[in-house]
């Protein structure tokens, strides 16, 4: 379909890297073509001309931008995506090299404001919260593979202070580093949770299907069946002191996911999500009302990215009802049960071994049975790592989904906040999300795809946690 002009300036406003390589935008009065995710000033339309291409926009006698690169775009090549990411790795690999934000934005090679740009806009996050998680990581990985002393670790990792270790670990992972050193041997942990946790909201996420096989919630005990680095397990939530979770793990659990457990379930309940900074944000835009209540509202996340990806790809354009029937089907056909009565959806291999007929026959259409094998034999050949997509940058995680048959904006951007973690996505074309909007904003009527790119913008850099609220609404 040919989009307008008006359509695709729309687009252009909304800055979503999603359009990148679809078309480029020219400004006359500049001379100049760019992507339409360009920071660069946003023209005025009347100065704006639409290309396909970047040599139609050459043969326009317009030059490419300096700043976003589309050249080097067009062509697949991104040196600023790569210069960004690779300062990364290098903070990652050695966070103490990097004491400070300063440190890290000096190292890209960019000023201070561009840098600040361009972490958020690749990997979510601002450079002291990606020193902060890089900190963390390290110290985890010293923790359990090493005897040293706390004080040695933490500022092998980079903290300046015991205070500020321990901290960062009740803060992120609800817990002490003493008892993160702990958990191998540990048969079940405690974990924090922050003052005026919305444990109501969690647990109506988590019990949303009464008739689950994989989940079952009894009062505050939340049993969950899921797969922890391939493995099927069954966790047992249990809510019921005030400010805490105890986290009881099987028997035969082995030792070494025990503590990727506690990260997992961490990051289920989210708590390394800047709630507080939200509601600061929404304060500020002057929609107190968004938050009201619910201040410490968190974005539940997936046990598993596979499990997110699945969940993703049944619910596309249809109920809530229906999706739940779907996921207990595939998981009837090939789940791995855990006890209890309760089972672990499929994994991959396990799904791509299944014939077509088979979940023809569950009223899982032909289509997204086409989608949901092809994207099992993509993670069972190991051609699509989602561990690793979730360990780098949200633009490379996302451009790679988005060359899947069937990942379309919703899909990808879905399973970038609830499986992956990014801090900063949209799911287009969400009927819950556009609903939010309208009753935010009065909205008559409901927004498009366009109209969404363009009012969640002013939520950047949280939009998933606006999604959240918005949803409540």
């Amino acid at each position: 379909m040919r989009l307008s002009h008006a359509h695709l300036y729309a687009r252009l406003l909304a800055g979503d890297p999603t359009n990148d390589g679809r078309f480029f935008t020219g400004v006359l009065t500049t001379g100049i073509y760019c992507l339409p995710s360009c920071h660069a000033r946003k023209p005025k339309a009347v100065n704006v001309r639409f290309f396909p291409s970047c040599e139609a926009a050459r043969a326009a006698d317009l030059r490419a931008c300096k700043k976003c690169h589309p050249d080097d775009y067009a062509s697949g090549a991104d040196p600023v995506l790569e210069t960004i990411e690779s300062v990364v790795a290098e903070l990652r690999a050695d966070p103490a090299r990097f004491p400070a934000a300063t440190d890290l934005v000096r190292r890209t090679g960019y000023g201070s404001t561009r840098a600040f740009e361009l972490f958020r806009q690749h990997f979510h996050a601002t450079p002291a919260e990606l020193i902060a998680a890089a900190r963390l990581a390290v110290a985890r990985e010293k923790l359990l593979a090493t005897d040293s002393p706390l004080a040695d670790v933490a500022f092998a990792s980079g903290y300046e202070s015991l205070s500020v270790f321990h901290d960062a670990f009740r803060t992120r992972l609800g817990l002490t580093p003493a008892a993160f050193r702990a958990l191998p041997a540990a048969s079940e942990v405690t974990l924090s949770l922050p003052s005026g946790y919305d444990l109501d909201r969690l647990l109506a996420s988590v019990g949303r299907d009464p008739d689950s096989l994989s989940e079952r919630i009894e009062g505050p005990v939340f049993q969950v069946a899921a797969r922890l680095a391939g493995v099927a397990v069954r966790l047992r939530l249990d809510f019921s002191t005030p400010d805490q979770v105890r986290v009881n793990f099987p028997a035969d659990l082995p030792a070494g996911l025990r503590a990727f457990a506690a990260v997992r379930v961490a990051a289920l309940l989210g708590l390394a999500q800047d709630a507080a900074g939200f509601a600061r944000l929404a304060r500020k835009l002057g929609l107190a009302r968004l938050v009201a209540g619910r201040e410490q509202l968190r974005l539940v996340q997936s046990l598993d990215p596979w499990d997110a990806l699945l969940w993703a790809i049944l619910g596309q354009q249809i109920n809530l009802p229906f999706t739940f029937r779907l996921r207990r089907a595939l998981t009837e056909l090939a789940g791995t049960p855990v006890g209890d009565g309760l089972a672990a959806t499929p994994d991959a291999a396990a799904l791509a071994a299944l014939p077509a007929e088979a979940l023809h026959a569950r009223q899982i259409s032909r289509q997204k049975a086409r989608y949901l094998l092809d994207v099992a034999r993509l993670v069972a050949d190991g051609r699509l790592d989602l561990d690793q997509l979730a360990a780098g940058s949200a633009t490379r995680a996302e451009r790679t989904l988005r060359e899947i048959r069937g990942l379309g904006p919703w899909t990808v951007n879905y399973v970038l906040m609830r499986g992956l973690g990014f801090a900063d996505c949209t799911p287009y074309g969400d009927t819950g999300l556009t609903s939010g909007l309208q009753k935010l904003l009065a909205l008559d009527p409901r927004p498009d795809a366009d109209a969404t790119r363009r009012l969640m913008l002013p939520f950047s850099p949280h939009r998933s946690l606006a999604t959240a609220h918005l949803w409540q609404l």
